[in-house]
């Protein structure tokens, strides 16, 4: 098979998608980090040379990412405000810094992990 984003033949994803994305590697080699910036995306791996431009995860990663940081603070206020009923200052306190700690602390290793997946999937592949 040569239709790959590198035009070469492409092999499975050497390491776990999962923990590619975990790890913000190049989910071909693990060896070279897998973004420039916060979540730009390298054009090419510098290890192995991956070309990554055709792989685009769009605002996948965001959706996932707003659906578990929701999930958690939504359901941790509920049970917090059944057991003790703080006032709603306290909960707004807690659970705005919360919801966006867990949304900005997960957004990399989920692009990551949506990345590799694509790359296992060879969705980008012609």
């Amino acid at each position: 098979m040569t239709g790959g984003p590198t035009g070469l033949d492409l092999q499975p994803a050497r390491i776990d998608p999962i923990r590619a994305g975990l790890l913000c590697r190049c989910p071909n080699c693990a060896r070279a980090p897998l973004f420039a910036g916060f979540l730009k995306v390298v054009e090419r791996c510098g290890a192995c040379g991956f070309d990554f431009t055709r792989l685009n995860t769009g605002d996948g990663a965001a959706i996932f990412i707003m659906q578990i940081a929701g999930g958690i603070t939504v359901f941790g206020a509920l049970f917090v405000q059944i057991a003790w009923n703080p006032p709603i200052q306290a909960m707004l306190a807690v659970a705005l810094p919360l919801v966006a700690a867990l949304s900005i602390g997960l957004m990399r290793p989920g692009k990551g992990v949506m990345i590799a997946l694509q790359m296992r999937n060879k969705a980008g592949a012609q």
